[in-house]
Order: structure tokens, then C-alpha cells, then sequence
């Protein structure tokens, strides 16, 4: 009986996990505000959220080189720019570093974005809001389903104190993330944002923390010699 109840909750935790988006943004943050993110959507949503293509020539979506040249004109260093292809559907995916998280928002490659990464005294505040871009013509087909999702997620390089209504809560220690449904996402809905974190992250407070215990331990270490040393040198004497 326990396996089988073991075997539907990881089967239930798998399928959380796997959800998938037709547009979606993904960082990787740094506590130095540089990091990676990852966009992939269906071509007809670049076209509506961040206007690559000709919205009245349904053929004249977004490219991989119309994708590449928006990233790169607003000052990211591109990784990769595919093409692939989910349930007989498109998808272009863009992988880019950027130096600067508050340089962001409103540039060309995001104007659907709003972000802002700050000291609030021995801490950082994120904050944002995502939504359609003024203006955005109508996505017409399968990639107008009001019920397939949207999502912006973040990988926090730090421990996250508080968050804005992540829709899973905190994920693996450092993931939170915000989504909505397709048909709010075109209707104009704006999807907030927000996150407080340490100012330390994660791999130097472990470096720390390990450094600490290494040097804990060769004190004891170098004291438990000392003790020893000194005990000899007494019997010695004494014998003498």
C-alpha cells in the first residue's frame, strides 16, 4: 500500500513539473543582477508580445534570425536560437547572457516585461510585471487557445525570504514562477512579480559554511596535537 502511494505521488510531482507553455520566459539569476534567460513560444506569440513578424501575413511570423538580431540589438550575447517542433506545433527558443537584469525591461527583445532588482537594506528586492505589449495585433489559430498557458520563472541564486504569489511557492529551495492563461496573457492582463532574497548566494554561503568547517577542524585537530605533544613532553620530564 506505502508503494503504491509513493509510486502516485512521484507520478503526481511529474506531472506538475512537466507542464508546458506556449510562451514562456526563464532566468537564471545572479545576486549581481547578470544571468541567463531562455524564451520559447509559439511564433505567432513573439509576434503578438514582442512584434517580430507581420501580424496581417499569418506566413510572416518570427525566424530565428529575425529572433537572434532583436536579442543581440538590445546588448545580450546570444547562445543559441532553435527551432522546434512540440505536438505538431512550432517553437522558437532563444538562449541569451545579459549583464544587467534592470536594463531589461522595455528593451526591444522585452518590451512586455517590466524588472527591477534592488538593495532593501541587507537584502534584494525583485520586482516586475509582465504583459502584452501596447498595441499587439490578434493571434489568430491553435496558438489563441484562451486555455493553454503562459509563465515567467526565475531561478534565485539565493535564499528567497518572501515572494509575490508564485503559483507553486518556493520550487527546489530558489524557483518561483508566475503564470496565467493564454486568453488573460492577449486580453492585456498583467502578470505581477515580486521576491525578496538574500544578498549571498547560495554557492558562497556553502563555500562558507564548508570553508568554516574545515577550519573548525583543523583547530580541533591542531589542538588535539598540541594536548598530546604537551602530555608527552610532561611524562618525559618526569620520567627523567
Amino acid at each position: 500500500m506505502l508503494v503504491r502511494l509513493a509510486a502516485v505521488v512521484v507520478l503526481i510531482a511529474g506531472l506538475r513539473s512537466c507542464v508546458a507553455y506556449e510562451y514562456e520566459h526563464e532566468f537564471w539569476l545572479r545576486v549581481d543582477g547578470s544571468g541567463t534567460v531562455n524564451v520559447t513560444g509559439r511564433p505567432a506569440l513573439w509576434t503578438a508580445f514582442k512584434g517580430l513578424g507581420r501580424p496581417e501575413d499569418p506566413d510572416a511570423t518570427a525566424t530565428r534570425e529575425s529572433v537572434r538580431a532583436l536579442f543581440e540589438r538590445s546588448g545580450l550575447k546570444v547562445r543559441r536560437v532553435t527551432l522546434t517542433r512540440r505536438r505538431g506545433h512550432s517553437y522558437l527558443f532563444v538562449s541569451a547572457d545579459f549583464k544587467d537584469v534592470n536594463a531589461l525591461g522595455g528593451s526591444p527583445a522585452f518590451p512586455d516585461l517590466k524588472l527591477a532588482l534592488s538593495q532593501e537594506g541587507e537584502r534584494l528586492r525583485l520586482t516586475g510585471s509582465w504583459a502584452q505589449r501596447s498595441q499587439a495585433p490578434p493571434v489568430a489559430g491553435a496558438a489563441n487557445d484562451p486555455e493553454s498557458l503562459m509563465a515567467v520563472r526565475f531561478h534565485l541564486p539565493s535564499r528567497v525570504y518572501e515572494h509575490k504569489n508564485a503559483f507553486e511557492g518556493v520550487e527546489r529551495g530558489n524557483i518561483v514562477g508566475w503564470r496565467q492563461t493564454l486568453g488573460h496573457a492577449l486580453a492585456g492582463d498583467r502578470l505581477e512579480l515580486g521576491a525578496l532574497i538574500d544578498r549571498r548566494s547560495i554557492l558562497k554561503s556553502t563555500v562558507g559554511l564548508f570553508a568554516a568547517a574545515i577550519g573548525g577542524g583543523l583547530s580541533l585537530l591542531g589542538l588535539a596535537l598540541y594536548l598530546v605533544h604537551r602530555k608527552g613532553r610532561r611524562e618525559r620530564e618526569a620520567t627523567a
